[in-house]
């Protein structure tokens, strides 16, 4: 799938989400990903099931810290355990579980009203 909108200056954006992997400021990624607004990388989790906090520990050392974390599930959105939500409140990041398509589309809207947000996503 394409997704396009307006891209702020130095701002790193999901320009599509093709089967198994991410297109990011046009270069092409396959697998798992983080990206925030100055840079992404690849990501070990294959499956959201396996998911633990120590999994989101590269997202805690971002600089400037991110406001809102979005996990993208994969083609489904899922329920994370109510211990690890409350793990990852704990840690101090904010976040919101949602199907992957729908995490690259919100995270480019954040990112274009200049918000600090980083995405965690699984391939559809």
């Amino acid at each position: 799938m394409e997704i396009s909108s307006v891209i702020p200056p130095g701002r790193r954006m999901i320009d599509g989400y093709p089967p198994g992997g991410f297109r990011v400021a046009g270069t092409l990624y396959q697998g798992p990903m983080l990206i925030w607004p100055e840079g992404e990388v690849p990501w070990s989790l294959g499956r959201i099931e396996d998911l633990t906090v120590a999994d989101l520990d590269p997202v805690r050392r971002i600089d400037p810290p991110v406001e809102v974390l979005l996990i993208g599930c994969g083609p489904r959105m899922a329920l994370l355990p109510s211990v690890l939500r409350r793990q990852i409140r704990e840690a101090g990041i904010g976040m919101d579980a949602m199907d992957t398509g729908a995490a690259c589309r919100t995270y480019n809207v954040l990112i274009s009203e200049g918000r600090r947000a980083a995405a965690a996503l699984i391939p559809v």
